[in-house]
């Protein structure tokens, strides 16, 4: 089974030498025994994380935006569900990618997080996606450089070289790879796997430096860059090695059981949600993309009767926008219930939502016409002055990537251009 979190986006990206899964469970109490890495290291001062979540048949813009820009706006239906947390959020309007007309209605779904343009069309290659970009500057500092969950087996997030990373769907196999020791057989096959892996570089990086020897310039230049990637991936092959030799972090729970109604989505989404909590809360990893895939099939959740993906292409219809509105609102209820987890873990004095900057939106701002502009984006916790909305200009948008920019620059990145970012955050967002 491939790893969803160790694929590395650099060259030999197709060779995954570590196999791992995934993890989730209902409310697990915070332990002592789950005291962070970085606590037990030289430094105690929490890390900061980002955690982005893609809904990927959209929101119902009038539900969920108000009509005021300001701190002093009125809530509507899909922000009364997280009113608790006003002061932990802002919400955007007037955000997009640019070019994002595809394949497909859908396409958009594959640059959420890269911001590639004309997605699935003839000569469409993927860039790497904001998560792969923050998961190779510090990934090495945690057990998973990064974790790519799903609903659906697909995942946000895509390597450097524009592959497409699988996504995890088993709470159960999550919480395994997490939180549960291999047996001795087990991690010695791992470590053997690991010498292979060293052996195959070498044998690699050897070609490479006899082919060097016999090029032009221009290819000497492509084969450093090559060689540096592998060498890049021997140090990340090395930093992994050594993880299989740490104990992990010990929870006072039964490993979860994954839901097998397919039809139950709210129930799989507040699991894997519970996962992601513990993942972070343990410093297991530092980067988490979560794809929230809709479903051609009717969820279950009581007086919703129609298929999801039709009741998304609504055409104003008020009975299919009523029964679309039920399932959005659990939605969010489930994504209050995160954020109050989250806020609820103190990290010396703050919370570890204080320092996780948490995106949750679609790809589509109205899916009912498959159309990409004007996002529905929230950003919540990382520090940040919340309580606002901030409405951009719905005709000229402004650049979704301006806001990948200040997340990145927010965890340590030293960047100041992301894909099609054109400035260095979004005005009006300001630090706390």
């Amino acid at each position: 089974m491939n790893s969803p979190y160790l694929a590395t986006g650099r060259a030999l990206s197709r060779r995954h030498f570590l196999k791992g899964t995934g993890s989730a469970v209902l409310s697990l109490p915070v332990l002592e025994a789950m005291s962070p890495a970085f606590l037990r290291g030289q430094s105690s001062t929490p890390p900061k994380r980002m955690v982005a979540m893609c809904a990927t048949l959209g929101f119902h813009g009038p539900q969920l935006f108000p009509k005021t820009p300001g701190r002093d706006y009125e809530l509507t239906p899909y922000l009364s569900r997280i009113k608790n947390h006003r002061e932990d959020f802002t919400v955007f309007s007037g955000l997009s990618h640019p070019d994002q007309q595809g394949n497909n209605g859908h396409a958009s779904e594959m640059t959420w997080l890269t911001s590639a343009q004309r997605p699935g069309l003839a000569g469409f290659k993927n860039s790497i996606s904001i998560d792969q970009l923050i998961a190779g500057e510090i990934g090495m500092e945690t057990r998973y450089p990064y974790l790519a969950l799903s609903t659906s087996g697909r995942s946000m997030s895509w390597t450097s070289n524009g592959v497409a990373i699988p996504g995890e769907t088993s709470p159960a196999r999550l919480f395994k790879s997490l939180f549960i020791e291999g047996t001795e057989a087990e991690v010695e096959k791992e470590m053997a796997a690991f010498k292979r892996g060293r052996s195959i570089l070498d044998t690699v990086l050897g070609e490479a430096g006899k082919l060097e020897r016999e090029v032009g310039n221009r290819d000497r230049e492509k084969l450093d860059e090559y060689m540096t990637s592998v060498r890049s991936l021997e140090v990340r092959l090395q930093e992994s090695e050594n993880w299989v030799q740490k104990p992990k972090p010990r929870v006072n729970a039964e490993p979860p059981k994954d839901i097998t109604d397919k039809a139950d989505a709210i129930g799989k989404q507040r699991l894997m949600n519970d996962m992601i909590v513990l993942a972070l809360q343990s410093d297991s990893t530092r980067t988490v993309t979560f794809q929230l895939a809709g479903m051609n099939a009717v969820p279950a959740i009581e007086g919703v009767k129609t298929d999801w993906h039709n009741l998304s292409h609504h055409g104003k219809d008020p009975e299919k926008i009523e029964e679309l509105t039920l399932i959005e609102e659990a939605q969010f209820e489930v994504f209050n219930e995160f954020l109050t987890r989250i806020k609820s873990v103190e990290e010396n004095g703050k919370t570890l939502l204080d320092n996780t900057s948490v995106l949750y939106g679609s790809n589509l701002g109205n899916a009912s016409s498959h159309d990409w502009r004007n996002l529905p984006v929230i950003l919540a916790g990382g520090g940040y002055r919340h309580g606002s909305y901030i409405a951009k200009d719905e005709t000229n948008n402004t650049p979704f990537a301006n806001l990948f920019v200040s997340i990145a620059q927010n965890m340590g990145i030293e960047i100041d251009q992301f894909g099609s970012s054109t400035g260095v955050g979004v005005t009006g967002l300001e630090p706390g």
